[in-house]
């Protein structure tokens, strides 16, 4: 049993899928399967159970990787302390994501970053907030750029900037043409388009709402907020967006974006890290230049 036998069995239960874990393991998956067989005949258990459709773990496959996923953080920790001791010549960082700031920020950061750390590989891991808080939690991502709230106890966070949440509206719509900023309890009776459960931002606007005295009447939830801009364009309700968004929509077939009052709402981006977790310099680098190429940045530093 080896590292990369423990990394293996960590990919395939969280992609429960064979062909997924191998494409991002880089290896072909008959060599995946061979690799596990050899290692739970190396155990005597069984890891997993292979169905048709999907890949399970069994009971000793959850306390495996449990286990495995904790010698692998120690042993990137281990590693990333001597890295650190070459004084940033070499190593590698990976950053969780949600998808609105990897789109957004990440392309003005990570130019920047290569060009101050060309020897620091920057890995990416783009997904919901929910699972972004385990990942980072495991110590499977070292830092992530999530928005608050953060629900999981074991994380810490320090804020990297504030902007301004927007309403964005169909070009028909009545507030598309009104000059004054909208109160959120007048959108009380509007149709509005939202993100799926488990991204932050769609907390965050559910919370909008109920501090206006109301719930919102969904109709169309997506994954995707380009999605769902489209989807506002083309009457299909109202949305609450990130200003960062909105900025960088331009052309005919995009909403409306109209400024909230009552309250107006904001969201706090925040880099967010396992209390008690091995902060590496390449870490301490990533967020120094985040912090000063990323537009509206609040000036902390690690």
């Amino acid at each position: 049993m080896d590292l990369r036998q423990l990394a293996y069995a960590v990919q395939i239960y969280h992609d429960k899928n064979f062909s997924r874990a191998a494409e991002k393991l880089h290896i072909a998956q008959p060599s995946l399967s061979q690799q596990l067989a050899k290692l739970e005949k190396e155990l005597g258990v069984t890891l997993f159970h292979r169905t048709t459709n999907a890949v399970e773990p069994t009971h000793a496959g959850e306390l495996f990787v449990q286990k495995a996923q904790r010698i692998l953080d120690l042993a990137r920790q281990l590693e990333n302390e001597m890295n650190d001791i070459s004084n940033l010549r070499k190593g590698k960082l990976v950053v969780g994501t949600l998808p609105i700031t990897g789109s957004h920020i990440l392309p003005i950061v990570l130019p920047e970053f290569a060009r101050r750390h060309p020897g620091i590989e920057i890995s990416l891991v783009e997904d919901t907030s929910a699972n972004l808080e385990q990942l980072t939690s495991s110590g499977a991502v070292d830092l992530s750029l999530l928005s608050l709230p953060i629900e999981e106890p074991t994380l810490d966070y320090r804020p990297y900037a504030t902007e301004e949440i927007r309403l964005a509206v169909p070009a028909t719509h009545a507030l598309a043409g009104a000059e004054e900023p909208v109160p959120v309890a007048s959108l009380a009776e509007e149709a509005f388009v939202v993100l799926k459960k488990g991204q932050g931002f769609r907390q965050i606007a559910q919370d909008i709402c109920a501090e206006a005295g109301f719930s919102p009447r969904i109709v169309f939830e997506s994954s995707n907020i380009e999605t769902v801009m489209s989807l506002v364009a083309a009457g299909m309700g109202v949305a609450f967006v990130p200003s960062m968004v909105a900025a960088s929509k331009k052309g005919r077939y995009v909403p409306v974006f109209k400024s909230l009052v009552d309250p107006s709402p904001s969201r706090t981006l925040v880099i967010a890290e396992r209390r008690g977790r091995y902060f590496t310099k390449a870490a301490e680098a990533f967020i120094e230049t985040l912090m000063e190429v990323t537009p509206g940045a609040t000036g902390v530093r690690p």
